[in-house]
């Protein structure tokens, strides 16, 4: 009942203005931040891990910006699943956009990260073509039901479950589907491998480099950011990589983290550190999060 409660005030809160939406998803954020005590922990540990060079008092207000930043995320999302394709096109802006065209119509694998707008990104991505992307069950059958509706909405779009594993995303992939793709969660060593984030080991998924060699695909990366002063969402693509994969499937992946870690530095208040990130420890390691 409670799920339902809150998905039709996402419905109700869409048809705000922008604007008013950002400011009530700020609030939203600030009462995460005020009563997720085990989140807020989660953030401050990684913020204090990979970012040794701020003070306690930085690290502190990195800690609320970030937890607005996903208020929001949480409170926009609703312009996303309801709101109309002009509405969105209108909020968005595209930066790179070359790189994403130049490479349609092959096998593509659009790397992206965890960044508070993640979604934009896929949304932008669903309008102009028809591609693939997986998705983790959850355990509310509803919310699963919305969220594959919502992520389909546009298009013909491929939606497969994780557990399926990648086979049918190579098909996909073979048949010139964008993969709008991430790996920056932590993963057990079974598989993925430890290369670094800001300088501390992190299991990382490995796969990219394998579905590239599968597919023969480009790898363009894909980076989503809530502009500033209300100004909408800045979907950017990048070159595509060029000498992609090696025979080091570490240095591969390790490639994926430093991308990954740019980017984050340059809105470090946008990513997930909610996530606890280095939770898999190399053996004989204790846990950061004890």
């Amino acid at each position: 009942m409670m799920v339902r409660f809150g998905v039709f005030l996402l419905w109700l809160l869409h048809f705000l203005p922008y604007r008013l939406q950002a400011w009530i998803g700020n609030i939203l954020g600030t009462l995460l931040y005020l009563f997720s005590a085990r989140r807020r922990r989660v953030a401050s540990i990684n913020l204090r891990l990979c970012f040794p060079e701020l003070n306690q008092a930085q690290r502190s207000q990195l800690v609320r910006k970030n937890f607005n930043a996903f208020g929001r995320s949480i409170v926009e999302r609703g312009i996303l699943w309801w709101s109309s394709r002009e509405r969105i096109q209108k909020l968005i802006r595209v930066e790179g956009a070359e790189h994403f065209q130049k490479a349609l119509g092959n096998p593509l694998i659009l790397l992206t990260a965890h960044f508070a707008a993640l979604d934009v990104g896929g949304a932008w991505i669903t309008q102009s073509t028809d591609g693939v992307s997986v998705y983790s069950k959850q355990k509310n059958a509803y919310m699963q039901n919305l969220v594959l509706q919502k992520r389909a909405r546009f298009g013909k779009q491929l939606l497969y479950a994780r557990q399926a594993g990648m086979r049918p995303v190579v098909k996909s992939l073979r048949e010139c589907r964008p993969f709008y793709y991430f790996t920056d969660q932590d993963w057990t060593t079974k598989d993925g491998v430890f290369v670094p984030f800001f300088g501390i080991p992190a299991a990382t998924l490995a796969t990219l480099p394998r579905l590239v060699l599968m597919a023969n695909a480009k790898v363009v990366p894909c980076i989503t950011r809530i502009l500033p002063d209300y100004k909408g969402y800045e979907v950017r693509f990048y070159p595509a990589w060029e000498n992609y994969p090696t025979q080091d499937v570490v240095a591969d992946t390790r490639r994926i983290n430093e991308f990954i870690e740019q980017r984050v530095r340059e809105m470090p208040e946008q990513y997930f550190w909610l996530h606890r990130r280095f939770k898999t420890r190399p053996e004989g390691e204790e846990s950061f999060y004890k």
